[in-house]
């Protein structure tokens, strides 16, 4: 049978277009973001439908008025495996250029509550995943913000790493709260020296390699859960399995 798994995180700044928003598959790519086409390279689509779901500037505290309609609990058919990606916006510092995205810290941790217990009602053996914010690069964002305005650029960050740090702090204690898979970004991609240039195109989206830490994080995680490629099967049978001379076999033996 298809499977279906959902990605559902929260986008910066710039809006997405509807079409993109409802679109099952292909790729959306914002700031840099592009994380559909690695995950699909290893999931085919005769295993499991891929529906992006990202709204650009959203916070935990918007995404609770989105959950009815993205994930109706009479659906039918509710995803088996659902990431949550949620942080860099409710982690906006409050009194900066970004404050109307600013969700306290407690109040972020309820949000995230609030959507897996959703969630597990859609679904209760579902899969779900918290991918806390990534790290922020001040700097690097300063310097983007120069080259947009200029002298006119804000001298105080909307953002900072220590900040978002306390976020995903939190993301990841919702997660062991809830005995729920996690994916902590922000100390991962830390990891790696020059990650500020490396993983960050502006100092706050993430660029193709910085995507490539999610997509293998992510991978990870469901590969040690029941979620391996290599062991879904395929809702129909492979051509392979199909004798051209009698191919009606194939199908009854689905």
């Amino acid at each position: 049978m298809d499977e279906k798994i959902e990605w559902d995180w929260e986008w910066e700044e710039e809006e997405i277009p509807k079409s993109m928003q409802e679109a099952r598959t292909g790729e959306i790519q914002n700031q840099g973001f592009q994380f559909n086409h690695p995950f699909r390279s290893q999931i085919t689509p005769n295993q499991a439908d891929i529906v992006v779901r990202g709204y650009g500037g959203y916070n935990t505290r918007w995404a609770l008025f989105l959950l009815q309609h993205i994930f109706p609990l009479d659906s039918s058919k509710p995803p088996v495996a659902t990431t949550i990606f949620f942080g860099a916006n409710d982690a906006a510092l409050s009194g900066r250029s970004s404050e109307g995205q600013h969700v306290p810290v407690e109040e972020y941790k309820e949000n995230l509550r609030k959507i897996v217990h959703h969630l597990k009602e859609c679904n209760p053996t579902m899969l779900i995943v918290l991918i806390t914010p990534p790290p922020v690069d001040e700097e690097g964002s300063h310097e983007y913000a120069r080259s947009l305005y200029g002298g006119n650029a804000r001298e105080l960050p909307g953002r900072t790493n220590e900040v978002t740090g306390i976020y995903a702090k939190a993301c990841i204690e919702v997660a062991r709260e809830l005995g729920l898979s996690s994916v902590d970004l922000w100390s991962k991609m830390q990891e790696t020296q020059g990650w500020q240039k490396q993983y960050l195109s502006d100092g706050l989206h993430l660029t193709p390699e910085g995507n490539g830490v999610v997509y293998q994080e992510v991978i990870r995680v469901f590969n040690g859960a029941w979620l391996s490629a290599e062991e879904m099967p395929l809702d129909f049978p492979h051509h392979s399995k199909i004798d051209p001379k009698n191919p009606e076999k194939a199908f009854q033996q689905k």
